[in-house]
């Protein structure tokens, strides 16, 4: 008499909740510092500097920590990576909410910087216990509620911060991820190893910091480039060197951190290719929008006040926080290939017409709209092809690489912009000339469009 075999174990629609609550508390954590850095600058006695480096922090942090977990994720099991992951991120919420000085708040900051690793682990979960169809929507929707919690959390921190302290605007957010937490850990299958080469790969691991952690570097020299040429030739000379040897210790590791026949493959390359370059041209409208909001508008801009900005930026968080979700599912319906040509198309179109066409305000409110929508669908629809391009011990490594890239390519929107607007403005002003932001639209617009070459690649080899 044969034994019938278990079913497979499967996720819980509350599991998926818990999974997508835990991605909302921790995007409204992750985006109280940008709306109350003049509050923190005040309270704690800071120059722009450091507050340029306390809302760049997380963002580090995430870039190096992202890959880590993914690749632990893989090796560990996703739920056992993921509940210490958010560990550490409570602690650096405690930590900020507590800190007395300028130090302990971007130590904190810098451990919260670990719920970057979120996503992929999460990924990770759905994956494995959920159908592909099922999966896809399942990432969109834990995607664009990471979005939306950002939104809400840029929306309440000014109100918390002053109505109580900046201590509370940390606290709570750090308490529901606690609590998101424990359900998560709950509710979740037991999820064992996946590998028996369960070890770190530490010289990778060093060297692949390094190579970001100088990547970095280099982007944040970009507004000063003409006037450090040498500085900025040794950095790209030490960038050089690191790559060389992280790809010399990944290729002889027997368990390297990242397998490097991931990136040879056509479906993965490309999808990091597309991602740079939706990430910069998007990175550009963030940048460029609201600076163009605040001129002056003696000249070209409309004198917007920080309250006027939020409200015009507002349907762009909207539309940036249903784009996860919305990207999944057609992500399910017509393919990742076609999904990404139409958000491609429609962000390369709008960042050209903003180029000639932002003389009203509603122009650049419904360009940024249009932008963050198109971008939110690419970038859902890139994570989900990639997940579902490589086998179920690699989701965690493959999809953190697409995080990592958002990252660099948000940070080389960011600083090429700025170097834009620089460069255009004449000695003894303050007002770039508005050539500069048509040249920045134009550039990001050509960028965008010219990732179009990747995605018929990124079909490659792969079933939609």
């Amino acid at each position: 008499m044969t034994t019938p075999l278990a079913p497979p174990i499967r996720m819980g629609k509350a599991a998926v909740v818990a999974l997508g609550m835990l991605a909302a508390v921790t995007g409204v954590l992750e985006s109280v510092v940008a709306p109350t850095l003049p509050l923190l600058q005040r309270e704690l006695s800071i120059n722009p500097t450091q507050g340029a480096l306390l809302s760049t922090a997380m963002l580090i942090t995430g870039a190096l920590v992202a890959p880590v977990a993914g690749n632990l994720g893989d090796r560990y099991g996703g739920k056992w990576v993921l509940v210490r992951l958010m560990a550490v991120v409570s602690a650096g919420g405690l930590v900020s909410s507590l800190a007395p000085n300028m130090a302990v708040l971007l130590l904190g900051q810098v451990l919260q910087g670990a719920m970057v690793g979120t996503l992929p682990l999460s990924i990770i979960l759905v994956r494995k216990y959920l159908s592909q169809g099922e999966s896809q929507v399942a990432i969109g929707v834990v995607s664009g509620l990471f979005i939306g919690g950002g939104m809400l959390g840029t929306l309440i921190a000014g109100p918390i911060a002053e109505g109580l302290s900046r201590h509370w605007m940390f606290a709570i957010p750090t308490f529901a991820v606690v609590v998101t937490t424990l359900f998560v850990h709950k509710l979740m299958p037991h999820d064992p190893p996946a590998r028996s080469d369960a070890r770190i790969d530490w010289p990778g691991l060093v060297l692949l910091s390094g190579v970001l952690l100088t990547l970095m570097l280099g982007l944040s020299m970009a507004p000063e480039i003409g006037s450090r040429p040498l500085v900025l030739g040794a950095v790209v000379v030490l960038l050089a060197v690191l790559v060389a040897g992280w790809i010399y210790v990944e290729r002889r590791s027997p368990a390297p951190m990242v397998d490097l026949r991931l990136l040879t493959k056509p479906a993965i390359w490309s999808s990091y290719v597309i991602t740079f370059a939706v990430c910069v041209g998007t990175a550009v409208s963030m940048f460029l929008v609201p600076q163009l909001f605040s001129l002056s508008a003696d000249g070209y801009g409309f004198a917007a006040s920080s309250t006027d900005i939020g409200r015009y930026l507002l349907p762009g968080a909207i539309a940036a926080a249903i784009s996860g979700p919305l990207g999944g599912v057609v992500a399910r319906r017509f393919g990742a290939s076609v999904v990404v040509s139409a958000g491609v198309g429609v962000m390369a179109a709008t960042l050209l017409t903003l180029a000639f066409l932002h003389s009203e305000v509603w122009h650049l409110v419904v360009g940024k709209a249009l932008i963050a929508l198109a971008s939110g669908v690419c970038i859902t629809a890139m994570v989900v092809k990639t997940a579902t391009s490589v086998d179920h011990g690699n989701t965690g490594t493959a999809t953190s690489l697409v995080l990592v890239t958002r990252v660099i390519g948000f940070a080389t929107g960011a600083q090429v912009s700025g170097a834009f607007l620089t460069a255009g403005t004449a000695a003894g002003s303050s007002v770039p000339a508005e050539s500069a932001y048509v040249t920045g639209f134009v550039i990001a617009g050509v960028v965008t469009a010219l990732s179009l070459l990747a995605v018929r690649t990124m079909s490659k080899g792969v079933k939609e």
